[in-house]
Formats: structure tokens, sequence, C-alpha cells
């Protein structure tokens, strides 16, 4: 009767440590499951600020409707201006290539590459004055994905001889290209309603005059080292480069 007893107790002790350990269990994933659930819904709402986030850097501004017939440049100067940009990009990062040339300590000329570095500059801000006239105008409203990119120069072992005649001709073709883009903007039709007065006026007062100016010096220039040259040979390039 005892031993009965004894097994009886044994198995409602066993009975209890089971549904202990089946409680135990049964919280355990109760808990896992609520983390999870707490983390997915930590990642829906992170994504959800993302998508809104997105949203609100992607969305398009509407123009108010008093802007209407504001950015008045008709598309051929416009599209002109933008090569007139990249024209002037081109031209920098020529110079800046001819500078870096002359500063290397195996050719060793810092006036040339100081000469350079100031002509690059000039390009540079060429560019940049171009850019601000379209967004004065009106012309920036839409992308300017397409409005610069990176060109490929040359780089050659100029003498600076050399170097100064391939400015010469590259100021000589931005001269030209600014020529046809005040002529572009000039318009065609004889009532002159295609004629950009603002910007052609703007072109020529300043642009040109700096570009005729910039010729004539780098002619003076040529000039002047091509005769010290013939009476010193490479000294003469050597002192003209001290004097620049």
């Amino acid at each position: 009767m005892m031993k009965l007893s004894a097994s009886i107790c044994l198995l409602v002790v066993l009975a209890v440590a089971n549904q202990a350990q089946a409680d135990s269990l049964k919280s355990s994933q109760s808990s896992v499951v609520q983390e999870l659930k707490k983390q997915k819904g930590n990642e829906i709402k992170s994504t959800n600020q993302m998508q809104d986030s997105t949203s609100l850097s992607t969305c398009s501004i509407r123009s108010n409707a008093v802007f209407k017939g504001w950015p008045d440049m008709k598309r051929p100067c416009v599209e002109a201006m933008r090569h007139q940009i990249q024209k002037e990009i081109f031209a920098s990062t020529q110079y800046l290539a001819m500078a870096a040339h002359f500063a290397t300590d195996t050719v060793n000329r810092p006036g040339f590459a100081e000469h350079f570095i100031k002509a690059a500059k000039e390009e540079r801000e060429h560019g940049s004055k171009l850019v601000e006239y379209l967004s004065m105008r009106g012309q920036l409203t839409d992308t300017v994905k397409n409005l610069i990119s990176v060109p490929t120069v040359a780089v050659e072992k100029w003498s600076g001889l050399s170097a100064l005649e391939a400015a010469f001709k590259l100021e000589t073709e931005v001269t030209n290209s600014i020529r046809a883009l005040i002529k572009t903007c000039e318009g065609t039709a004889k009532s002159g309603e295609d004629n950009d007065y603002h910007l052609v006026d703007y072109l020529t007062g300043v642009y040109l005059e700096e570009q005729l100016t910039g010729q004539r010096e780098l002619a003076g220039q040529i000039t002047t080292l091509e005769k010290m040259m013939s009476a010193h040979g490479e000294l003469g390039e050597f002192l003209f480069d001290k004097n620049m």
C-alpha cells in the first residue's frame, strides 16, 4: 500500500514538473513571438520612414502660376549657353594639365605653372558666371545633370613655347565659340522677337573683351619668348619663366 502511494506521489510530482516545463516553454515562445513582432513592427516603421523620406526628396515642386512665361530664353540660345559652359570647363581642365606638367620636378618651370593655374581659374570662373546667369534667368529649374561633364584633355611634354601656342589656339576656339553663341542668341526673326538683348550685351561687353585682351597678351608672350630663345636657346626659356 505504501509502495502504491509512493508511486502515485511520484506520478503527481512528474506531472507537476511537466506542466511547469510546458508553461515555461509556452512563456518563452510567447516572449520570442512578441520580440519578433516588435522587430517586424520596427522594420515596417523604418521602411515607411525611408519611403516617406524618398518621396520627399524626389517630389516635384509645382511652379507658381505667376511664373508662367518668365523663363523667356529661347531653346537654341539656352542650348548654346550650355555648350559654352562645357567649353569653358574644357579650357580650364586643359590649363590645369599644362600647369601640372610645368610643376613637375623634372621640368621645374614655376612661372609657367603659375601662369596656367591662373588661366585655369579664369576659365572656371567664366563657366560659373554662365551657370549663374542661367539661374538668374530661371533656366535651371528642370535639371542640371547634363550641364557639366568631366572632359578628357590632351597631356603632352610641352615646351614653354608650344604650351603658349596651344593656349593661344584654345583661346581662339573659345572666342569663336562665344561669337557663335552671340549670333545664336541674336535670333533670326526680322522683328527681333527672338533676340536676347540682355544676354548678347552681357557676352559682348564682358566676355569678348576678356577673350580678346587675353589673346593679345598671349600673342605678345609668344613673340617675346621666340626672340629670347632665338638669342639664348633654352636659357631664354629659363629667363622668360623667371619673369612671368
